[in-house]
């Protein structure tokens, strides 16, 4: 079943119960959440949700791609599709189609996400859409060896492992949430087994 936008508001409500002091930055979306329905489509506007994928590889990098819409350098991601049936699956599809990663050799590090942000992106007119807001769900996944396949071409235009300072530079303080997670289960997850 499609993820629904009470499926939605579950994790949000969850998430601020983990990180009640981000309940200010999220005051915005939570009024549209309240006004709205069907979030999970990429042609509600001015808001529907994203799903992106931090993927930390052996506690010391992280694996970040190249956007060809955007033009800048950031976790995989992007809009969730109607066979997705959660958040978190929604980002690991994300993340195998953008990077070609064996979701085989990934771990999520939990159900919850790692952050939630709200960003404003602009209008593509080519695709129909006007100025409008993305409301992302960020998951942390690790990995022991996992390495970079063939990359969605239409999407980014590359891939690559960073370590964890500059990709913290690069796209901001949601690496170190990441990592901070995904550091406890480093060891089981050599052994293939979470804890």
């Amino acid at each position: 079943m499609a993820i629904t936008d009470s499926d939605i508001a579950g994790v949000l409500t969850a998430y601020l119960e983990r990180y009640p002091q981000e309940a200010g930055q999220l005051v915005e979306p939570l009024r549209i959440f309240a006004e709205g329905r069907e979030f999970a489509s990429r042609r509600t506007f001015p808001m529907h949700v994203t799903a992106g994928a931090l993927l930390v590889r052996d506690g010391a990098e992280v694996l970040l791609i190249e956007h060809l819409a955007y033009g800048i350098t950031l976790q995989p991601g992007g809009h969730l599709e109607p066979t997705d049936t959660t958040l978190v699956g929604a980002a690991l599809r994300e993340l195998s189609e953008e990077t070609g990663i064996d979701p085989g050799q990934v771990v999520p590090v939990s159900a919850h996400p790692a952050y939630v942000e709200f960003g404003r992106v602009p209008a593509r007119p080519a695709k129909g859409e006007p100025d409008h807001y993305h409301l992302d769900f960020g998951y942390a996944f690790t990995t022991a060896d996992a390495e970079v396949g063939r990359i969605q071409e239409s999407e980014v235009t590359g891939a690559a492992w960073y370590p964890l300072d500059l990709a913290e530079r690069l796209v901001g303080p949601r690496i170190a949430r990441a990592v901070t997670t995904s550091t406890g289960i480093r060891y089981s997850l050599r052994h293939r087994e979470l804890p």
